[in-house]
C-alpha cells in the first residue's frame, strides 16, 4: 500500500467501520480519509477476508502484512545510486557530506549537485539511526566543560567593546555548574578559568571531559589525543585525569551542551550589561540563585540540594595553588631572541635556529631546550619590549657592548698620552660615531705592542691625523720605528718680508695713507 499516513491503530478503526456496513462515501464525509483512499483499503480488506463480521478482527502485525511497507520516497533516477557502496563506506569512515560530494566530482566526474548527496545522507540515517546509551556518574566522579558564545560588552581594561564567550564546568551528578565571561579562548584563560571553577566547587572532581579546543587538545583522535602541555601540567598540579571526547561527538559531553543551552535561552536574553566585569557579577548571582534552586529536568531535583551531597565527595584543593604556567615553542631567531606573546627574550646564541620550550607565568618566562633550563627572565608585559642577558651574545657581540668609550678612553690612558690624545679625537668628532675605530685602535697594541702603538700615535698626532687607519698603516710600514730629526729652520721667502719685485712698503703705507 502505497503512502500510508495511518498508524495501525487507525487501520483497524477504519476496518471496524467498514465491517459494520459504513460505505467509503460515509467514512470519506467523517473527514477520516477520502473515497479513493477507502476503496482501496476495502479491496485489501475485502481479499484478506476481514470484512465477515463473523470473522475475529486481525491484529496488528496481519494488517501491517497485508498492507505491505510503503514505498522509499526516492527517484529511481537519483544521480547518486552508481556510487552507493562507495558513499556508504565513505560515511562509515566518518566523511561528511560535503567532502564526500567533492570526492564524487573529483574522482568520478559527478555531475549532481550536492543535494543529491544530502538526501540520501539523510534517507540513511532515518532509516538506521545509531543507538545511543545514557551515561551515569558517581558523586564527584566528572565534571563537564565546554565554551559558549556570548554578547559584546564593554571591556574596562581596553575600554573597548569586546566580543566575549563564556565558560561553562557542570558537576555531572548534581548538574551544580559555575559560569564566566572571557574575551578569548587562549590557554592561559582556559587555566584560570579552571582554577576559579575548582575554588566555586570547593574542591575537584576525578575526572574533566571536555570537547578538543586548542587550548587543550593539540591533536584530536579518537584513540591517542595529545594534550596540550600546559593543561597536562596544570592537571597533573591538581590531580584531576583529563578525557577529550572523540572528534566530532559533542554528544559525549551533553551535560554541559544542555547547560551551555540553558544559558543562552534563559539568562542572555533577559539582561542588559554595562560592561565585561557586571555581566560576571549578574551571571554568578543567577547560577547560585535561578539555576541553582531550579527543578532540574533530568534529576528532579535543585542542583544545590544534590550539591550538599557531592560537594563532600570532591577532591580537596592543594595548599597551594598550582601556578599557572603556558608552554609554548618558540624559535630562536638569528637575534639571539624568542618572541613570546609579542615580546623578546635572549637565549644562548648556540642555539639558533632551533625551537625552544617557553614555560610563561605570571612572574616569569623561563627557556626549556627539550628539558634542559636554557635561560630565565622576568615576564615583560609591553608589547615589543625585550630583555637581553649579556652571556647569550657571540662574543664579539659582548664585546662590542662592553668596550663603551669610557672603557677605550680608560684603556687608552694607560698605554700612553698619545693614544689617548688619538682616541679622545676620535670621540671628538660629532658626524661619526667612531666607537669601533676606537675599539680597533686598542687592539693593535695586542698585536704590535704598547710601546709601538704608542709611538705610532704620536707620529699621527704630529701630522695632525689622529685615525685608525693612519696609525694601522705606520704600524704595518714599520714608520713608528723611524728617527725623525726636528725640521729645520727655513728662512721666510722675500716676498713675506717685503723685499719682494712687487711688494709694498708697509710703513709708507702707514706714514701717508692718503698717497694712492
Amino acid at each position: 500500500m502505497a503512502n500510508r499516513r495511518f498508524e495501525m491503530h487507525q487501520y483497524r478503526h477504519i476496518l471496524s467501520r467498514m465491517r459494520l456496513g459504513e460505505t467509503d462515501r460515509h467514512l470519506a464525509q467523517s473527514g477520516l480519509l477520502g473515497r479513493k483512499k477507502a476503496a482501496q483499503l476495502r479491496l485489501v480488506f475485502a481479499g484478506a477476508g476481514w470484512l465477515d463480521p463473523a470473522q475475529p478482527l486481525p491484529d496488528d502485525a496481519a494488517i501491517e502484512a497485508a498492507l505491505g511497507s510503503p514505498a522509499p520516497r526516492v527517484s529511481p533516477h537519483s544521480s547518486v545510486l552508481p556510487y552507493e557502496e562507495q558513499i556508504l563506506a565513505w560515511r562509515e569512515q566518518g566523511v561528511q557530506g560535503v567532502a564526500i560530494h567533492q570526492a564524487l566530482v573529483r574522482k568520478h566526474g559527478f555531475a549532481g549537485h550536492y543535494s543529491s548527496v544530502r538526501r540520501f545522507l539523510q534517507r540513511i540515517e532515518k532509516k538506521s539511526p545509531k543507538p545511543t546509551v545514557i551515561l551515569d556518574f558517581l558523586v564527584g566522579e566528572a565534571a563537564q566543560v565546554d565554551f559558549g558564545s556570548g554578547p559584546k560588552l564593554l571591556d574596562t581594561r581596553s575600554d573597548k567593546v569586546v566580543p566575549t564567550w563564556f565558560f561553562v564546568m557542570t558537576l555531572c551528578w548534581s548538574r551544580h555548574q559555575y559560569a564566566e565571561f572571557v574575551t578569548d579562548q587562549t590557554t592561559a584563560t582556559w587555566l584560570a578559568c579552571h582554577r576559579r571553577a575548582f575554588e566555586f566547587f570547593g574542591g575537584m572532581p576525578a575526572k574533566v571531559i571536555i570537547d578538543n579546543p586548542k587550548c587543550a587538545i593539540t591533536r584530536a583522535c579518537f584513540h591517542d589525543p595529545d594534550v596540550q602541555r600546559s593543561y597536562g601540567e596544570f592537571a597533573e598540579g591538581y590531580s584531576f585525569l583529563i578525557s577529550p571526547c572523540p572528534p566530532r561527538a559533542p554528544e559525549k559531553k551533553g551535560i554541559v551542551e544542555s547547560g551551555v543551552k540553558y544559558i543562552k535561552r534563559n539568562f542572555l536574553p533577559t539582561r542588559d550589561f554595562r560592561d565585561l566585569l557586571d555581566a560576571n557579577g549578574q551571571l554568578v548571582e543567577w547560577v547560585l540563585g535561578t539555576a541553582g534552586n531550579r527543578i532540574h529536568g533530568t534529576t528532579r531535583e535543585r542542583p544545590l540540594t544534590r550539591f550538599a551531597t557531592e560537594c563532600s565527595f570532591l577532591k580537596p584543593l592543594p595548599d597551594v595553588p598550582v601556578e599557572l604556567a603556558t608552554w609554548k615553542k618558540v624559535p630562536l631567531h638569528p637575534n639571539c631572541h624568542v618572541q613570546v606573546e609579542k615580546c623578546f627574550y635572549s637565549a644562548p646564541f648556540r642555539l639558533i635556529g632551533e625551537k625552544l620550550w617557553s614555560r610563561t607565568t605570571v612572574a616569569t618566562v623561563r627557556l626549556y631546550r627539550d628539558y634542559e633550563l636554557v635561560a630565565i627572565h622576568p615576564r615583560l608585559l609591553r608589547p615589543g619590549s625585550r630583555h637581553t642577558i649579556q652571556e647569550h651574545l657571540p662574543p664579539d657581540a659582548v664585546a662590542y657592548f662592553m668596550r663603551d668609550p669610557q672603557w677605550c678612553l680608560k684603556q687608552a690612558k694607560s698605554i700612553g698620552p698619545s693614544t689617548h690624545a688619538v682616541v679622545d679625537a676620535l670621540f671628538a668628532d660629532r658626524v661619526l660615531d667612531h666607537l669601533k675605530g676606537a675599539q680597533g685602535l686598542i687592539r693593535l697594541g695586542e698585536r704590535f705592542g704598547k710601546e709601538r702603538l704608542e709611538a705610532a700615535c704620536k707620529r699621527a698626532v704630529d701630522h695632525a691625523d689622529p685615525r685608525y687607519r693612519t696609525v694601522k698603516t705606520i704600524l704595518q710600514r714599520g714608520l713608528d720605528q723611524l728617527f725623525d730629526a726636528p725640521p729645520a729652520e727655513v728662512p721666510l721667502a722675500q716676498a713675506y718680508t717685503g723685499q719682494g719685485r712687487y711688494g709694498r712698503d708697509t710703513r709708507q703705507m702707514f706714514l701717508f695713507p692718503n698717497e694712492n
